[in-house]
């Protein structure tokens, strides 16, 4: 720890207690925090960098990280970031517990309207999902998703699913079965939906296509398991990317539009989070409790970072609301 304590001086990082910055190595590790003051690492100047797996040989102008570090940067201002970052995740959590929740409530009326076992019709689902085979395996993404729930099933402790096996047996209604589902298991069997019972859906979130408000499932999803994998958020490359409706429809899409960057970034999920609890909960302290907590983003300015970093717009607290 100490060895890596003194690299970090002598490539310019300020420790002003090392008695104590020691500790935070040993509690939190030095490649975890690695990832918060790499945003401190000076830049090259824009070069070329070629891409060996694209034939033509196109390489993309970038700069690259070198090993020292930006003037004024200090130990505490990782540590700084990273408890940002944690609270942040955290807060995450709190808002897609109740999005699952809510969700998982809507997908087994909606289908166990049609029928008490419809995820285990293929008829009441869109052909791609419940026809078409994967080339990979041989099976439709049904199947998958069967074989998935069937293992959810089977590892539940839960109380309700203990009595219903016992009493009624199996295959479990849809109201009982979607209380194993997690997230993932739930985006997919909502993805895998007939347009029509996923335009139903979404429309009660004010959002007009349900293939749309399926992409936000997914991307949701995603989140979800950067923050249970208690993985860097505040600034992370957003992978699976969520598409928008029309600013026409959601006025406060107007920030993300044309914007690489805020398209790949936690805070346009952050605002999905927001569209999604003021329907589910209106009164939610959760906006707030969030607005405040953006606001309090570590004081990182002599390093050039701030919440737009996250892909918030120059306006969002104005948006926010």
């Amino acid at each position: 720890m100490e060895q890596q304590l003194e690299k970090l001086r002598s490539r310019g990082m300020h420790v002003s207690d090392p008695a104590k910055a020691l500790t935070y190595l040993h509690r939190i590790g030095y490649y975890r925090l690695s990832g918060y003051w790499f945003a401190f690492r000076e830049r090259s100047m824009p070069c070329c960098v070629w891409d060996p797996r694209n034939d033509r040989r196109q390489g993309k102008v970038e700069t690259l990280a070198l090993d020292g570090f930006k003037p004024g940067t200090t130990f505490q201002n990782a540590v700084d970031l990273y408890v940002f970052d944690k609270e942040l995740r955290l807060l995450v959590l709190d808002a897609l517990e109740r999005v699952e929740i809510a969700l998982r409530v809507d997908v087994s009326h909606m289908l166990g309207q049609l029928d008490a076992f419809a995820y285990l019709r293929p008829a009441l689902f869109h052909h791609t999902f419940s026809q078409e085979l994967n080339r990979d395996t041989g099976v439709t993404r049904h199947h998958e998703w069967l074989t998935k729930h069937a293992q959810l099933i089977q590892r539940s402790k839960e109380e309700f699913v203990t009595h219903n096996r016992a009493k009624y047996g199996l295959p479990l209604a849809m109201w009982v079965a979607c209380e194993v589902w997690d997230f993932g298991t739930l985006s997919t069997l909502f993805g895998g939906m007939r347009e029509a019972e996923q335009d139903a859906i979404a429309a009660k979130y004010g959002v007009r296509n349900g293939r749309v408000f399926a992409t936000w499932l997914r991307s949701l999803n995603y989140l979800r398991n950067v923050c249970a994998h208690h993985s860097r958020l505040w600034n992370r490359n957003i992978v699976d990317q969520p598409r928008l409706p029309s600013e026409a429809e959601m006025p406060w899409v107007a920030g993300f539009e044309g914007n690489p960057h805020a398209l790949a970034r936690c805070f346009l999920l952050l605002r999905i989070l927001r569209q999604l609890l003021g329907v589910i909960n209106p009164t939610s302290s959760w906006p707030d409790r969030m607005r405040e907590h953006l606001a309090s983003f570590p004081e990182l300015g002599h390093l050039g970072l701030n919440v737009a970093g996250m892909g918030a717009p120059m306006d969002w607290p104005a948006t926010w609301a």
